[in-house]
């Protein structure tokens, strides 16, 4: 694509729920929406004093591979101290994840 000056811009495709979910399918690991309005942080540790690596954008999904316990957070799902593992060493609050339940729904890390 072209940006502004006519210099080639890298454009990296949205992932769309639907390829979320055949994602998730194809991977064996569920996928839940997070909180719709948030922006949420993703960590390189289960807690909020671990580094922040990226920030999701609005209307993302996130796989779960694991769950562990780390530093309690409150979010519009509630106050936890469960974090998500949603791949390579990335942790989000179990707070801004629609999973449905107040407890584990994954296995737990380690």
């Amino acid at each position: 694509m072209l940006g502004l000056g006519g210099s080639v811009v890298a454009v990296a495709p949205l992932l769309t729920l639907a390829a979320a979910t055949e994602a998730s399918a194809a991977s064996g690991y569920p996928s839940y929406p997070v909180a719709p309005g948030s922006r949420v942080n993703v960590r390189n540790g289960p807690g909020t004093n671990y580094s922040v690596i990226d920030v999701l954008p609005y209307g993302a999904t996130v796989t779960l591979r694991c769950q562990c316990e780390g530093t309690t957070v409150s979010g519009p799902y509630g106050t936890t101290g469960i974090w998500d593992c949603i791949g390579n060493g990335r942790f989000v609050s179990d707070a801004y994840v629609k999973t449905g339940s107040d407890g584990y729904v994954v296995t737990q890390c380690g």
